[in-house]
């Protein structure tokens, strides 16, 4: 039996195709088709380089193997494989494994610490469907809307975008995620990567029952797709991949309580489940919380939609921090000022926390929910990673 070893693999179902990963590699050891993203063996040193950069930790996956897995396997697979049983390999799986690179070994084991276990999909949430439409065989949307979110004199040009897919399946659920391809090609003369956008309408469609989408994208001042998303016209023709997100979901079951946490354009998908709620389980009272942070109010996507959800659907918490004349707030500060609902959501078998927003949120949200877990004698770390592998502990950010 050939030593064993650690392969770097990359989860097609939880992979959102945003290509962060690929751009990262110094070593360029990852690499794309229309399907999938892949981990080259021969050419992988485990830098780990990659692993901060991911949104959703798909790329946080390893596999034990005797023989790797190609790039021809990995292209072809829709989910993960097992962990192979290297017992039957002959039954030296125990000598194989002591075989492993110590160095290696304890460097994969600092990642996982720091990964903090992989994300799962709620219990109750359905099915998605992933990767649907590629970048090959894209889905073609047309414009049916596009709205200014911010005010007219604000910096922040914020977009509510409808898409219209006519006859064309396009199965989608809240927290998913599509594509956009913008038109044109690269220095390179290559077509251009999709640009992944989070869907803020609910699985039934921006109207009830109407095979269309809404996206919520801010325009980025040289943001090459962003832009070209910003300026659609009805009638326009727009090219989609996805759906794609296997975690990020939201839950089926109308009991369970959510601490939605987000900045800035992060509120897309809590638009979706704010309005799924709102369809199916309209009776149900004080089992959501939404915490939205933005500089001002003028710069809050969906500020006035928000204010009529009536205050017994849905806690709104928001958090400004360029308001004239009132001190800076973020979304930390005001999650300590609601440090006695937290907690108690903390210990509910049924409460889920989502966070979803800028990268950059993610240390002072830490911070904040640990003060809040070690008021009430727990230890966050712990509690965060037991939510985590009920599928109740949710982060996508960028």
């Amino acid at each position: 039996m050939s030593a064993p070893l650690k392969q770097h693999l990359i989860d097609p179902e939880i992979c959102i195709r945003c290509y962060t990963c690929e751009m990262t590699c110094p070593l360029q050891a990852i690499e794309h088709d229309d399907n999938n993203v892949v981990v080259d063996v021969s050419k992988c040193d485990f830098c780990m380089d990659c692993i901060p950069v991911c949104p959703t930790g798909s790329i946080d996956e390893w596999r034990v193997v005797i023989d790797p897995y190609s790039l021809e396997d990995q292209y072809g697979w829709d989910e993960l494989p097992d962990q192979e049983d290297l017992d039957s390999a002959g039954g030296e799986a125990e000598t194989g494994l002591e075989a492993l690179d110590d160095a290696m070994a304890a460097l994969l084991a600092e990642a996982h610490r720091g990964a903090g276990g992989k994300a799962k999909a709620p219990a109750t949430a359905s099915r998605p469907t992933i990767n649907m439409y590629n970048p090959g065989k894209p889905a073609v949307a047309t414009v049916q809307g596009n709205y200014r979110l911010t005010d007219a004199g604000s910096d922040s040009d914020v977009r509510h975008i409808i898409l219209d897919l006519g006859g064309l399946p396009f199965p989608v659920l809240e927290g998913q995620s599509v594509g956009i391809i913008p038109p044109g090609a690269d220095a390179e003369g290559k077509p251009h990567l999709p640009r992944l956008y989070s869907v803020s309408s609910p699985r039934d469609g921006e109207r009830p029952n109407f095979n269309n989408l809404s996206l919520t994208v801010k325009r980025e001042e040289h943001g090459l797709c962003s832009n070209y998303v910003c300026d659609l016209k009805p009638g326009d023709s727009v090219r989609l991949t996805g759906p794609f997100g296997a975690t990020f979901l939201l839950p089926s079951d109308p009991e369970t309580r959510l601490l939605m946490i987000c900045t800035g354009t992060g509120s897309a998908p809590f638009r979706g489940f704010t309005m799924r709620r709102q369809r199916v389980a309209p009776a149900t009272r004080e089992s959501l919380v939404l915490v939205f942070g933005a500089r001002r109010p003028a710069e809050l996507p969906y500020f006035g939609p928000l204010k009529k959800v009536p205050d017994g659907f849905m806690k709104k918490v928001f958090a400004f921090s360029r308001e004239p004349d009132h001190p800076k707030q973020y979304v930390q500060d005001k999650l300590r000022t609601e440090a006695e609902n937290v907690a108690a959501l903390i210990r509910d078998p049924k409460g889920h926390i989502y966070i979803c927003g800028l990268k950059a949120m993610e240390q002072g949200v830490e911070e904040a929910l640990s003060d809040i877990a070690r008021g009430v004698g727990l230890v966050w770390s712990q509690m965060r990673d037991a939510m985590r592998e009920d599928g109740r502990y949710h982060v996508e950010t960028y």
